[in-house]
């Protein structure tokens, strides 16, 4: 959703059991990362199963305005790349909208060339701090133009010849990871990143599929060392994007908390990185079944099959985090309907996503009945099995979603299975992520309105 525009606000509604099978659209950090490589590659790249939600097709037009060629062809992209440093200026501003991943994996790819580029974004984007990314950018020589807090608009300018760096992460972040890695294709000599926790390994894996030269290595506490030989050659591939599991988490959930549901979900990517969520839910007893594991594209993948469950509470390992902070909103509303207390710690990074996601989810659950605690970097939710007095204590009574596509879909969520509505103060941005989310989720059976005055 651009700034601006009008709020949609919707009710989500008590649901009778949620059934069928449904296909998951393409994963978001792979769909990013595919345009990314495949508009710098030599040769075409042809991309199936991309995500063509408004975070991702913003990546798309940045990669167009440096000289990337695209088209789409029935259900698949072919992208024609400028080869490995030969991006082109880009005469104008990119505007990537929403998309945090987008706009950070590209400074790191573009930041590095000697030429001046400028990232923007909506009020959303701009709030959130880059200086995680631009502090190492400004160590191979990067000049940065930013908004007070290392924020956007940023301006960029590389050096005539960026400085190779060894880059330990002060977080757990693939962003961070990635934009280093990305910087690196431009920049003479090895370029080494430091993982002490070990984050989504998307961007290594593809940086290896397109042939890049990277070796990763792991000492014995599981710290990762991952060199890259900058200024090789790229060539297109053929990549088929898996399912993605942080929009599965919404679906799933929801069939685990609507009594009576049973539904399958096909295509699911299973990167070991990426099923945080799933382990939990079985840790609090949902019943999930894996189905038909296969690899595809260098990736593994598995279909579900997902029903209803009496979940209890549990402590949520910290060192979980980093493979499932994007659905920890969804976690937290699987908790609100769980016997006993779920705890959730070391989630600190959750707020500096599209909103404040730990203070956005707490307030939203306690508009909705649920009793719960914020910290500095935990949650705490005592659940109401069953939903019983669970949801709006009146209609006027919405969760506030901060522009944040992920905290929408939590709540619509809830709604389906507490005994009162859930409304949220704008839909609008599911897009960003999940375009056929409601399509999705109606589909199933969940009762879901949409309108379209102004919040």
């Amino acid at each position: 959703m651009s700034h601006g525009a009008q709020a949609r606000p919707a009710t989500a509604h008590s649901s009778e059991a949620l059934g069928g099978t449904v296909r998951i659209p393409g994963d978001k950090s792979i769909s990013h990362r595919s345009l990314m490589l495949g508009g710098l590659a030599c040769g075409e790249t042809r991309i199936t199963g991309l995500l063509e939600g408004e975070d991702v097709l913003a990546t798309g037009r940045a990669m167009r305005a440096m000289g990337a060629r695209m088209r789409k062809d029935g259900g698949e992209w072919i992208v024609n790349g400028t080869g490995n440093g030969c991006l082109l200026a880009p005469e104008s501003e990119l505007d990537f909208g929403n998309a945090g991943t987008g706009v950070r994996l590209t400074m790191g790819l573009v930041g590095v060339y000697d030429f001046e580029s400028t990232f923007v974004g909506d009020a959303s984007l701009s709030s959130r701090p880059m200086g995680r990314v631009l502090d190492p950018l400004r160590q191979m020589g990067v000049q940065v133009r930013a908004a007070a807090g290392d924020r956007l608009p940023v301006t960029l300018h590389g050096p005539r010849i960026a400085s190779p760096i060894t880059y330990r992460v002060p977080v757990a972040s693939a962003q961070i990871k990635s934009a280093v890695l990305l910087a690196g294709l431009n920049t003479p000599g090895i370029v080494t990143v430091i993982e002490p926790v070990m984050t989504r390994d998307h961007t290594e894996k593809m940086l290896a599929g397109f042939g890049a030269e990277l070796e990763v290595e792991t000492d014995p506490e599981g710290v990762r060392a991952i060199r890259l030989q900058g200024q090789g050659t790229l060539r297109g591939c053929m990549i088929d994007v898996p399912g993605d599991p942080s929009s599965t988490a919404f679906p799933l959930v929801a069939a685990l908390i609507v009594p009576g549901s049973e539904v399958a979900i096909e295509n699911v990517l299973m990167n070991p990185t990426r099923t945080g969520l799933i382990q939990t839910l079985l840790d609090m007893g949902a019943d999930i079944e894996i189905r038909n594991p296969r690899s595809a594209g260098g990736e593994d993948v598995a279909d579900l099959f997902v029903r209803a469950s009496d979940l209890k509470g549990i402590r949520v390992p910290p060192e979980r985090a980093p493979f499932m902070i994007d659905e920890y909103p969804v976690l937290a509303v699987a908790a609100a309907f769980a016997e006993g207390r779920t705890v959730m710690e070391g989630i600190g990074e959750l707020r500096v996503k599209e909103s404040d996601r730990l203070a956005a989810v707490a307030a939203g659950l306690k508009i909705n009945g649920v009793t719960c605690e914020e910290g500095e970097d935990w949650l705490t939710v005592d659940g109401v099995p069953g939903g019983r007095g669970l949801g709006a204590s009146s209609p006027s009574a919405m969760v506030a979603t901060h522009l944040d596509h992920r905290i929408a879909m939590a709540f619509t969520v809830m709604g389906f299975a507490s005994e009162k509505p859930v409304t949220i103060d704008d839909a609008s941005m599911i897009a960003t992520s999940f375009p056929e989310y409601i399509d999705l989720m109606t589909g199933l059976g969940a009762v879901l309105e949409v309108t379209d005055r102004a919040a």
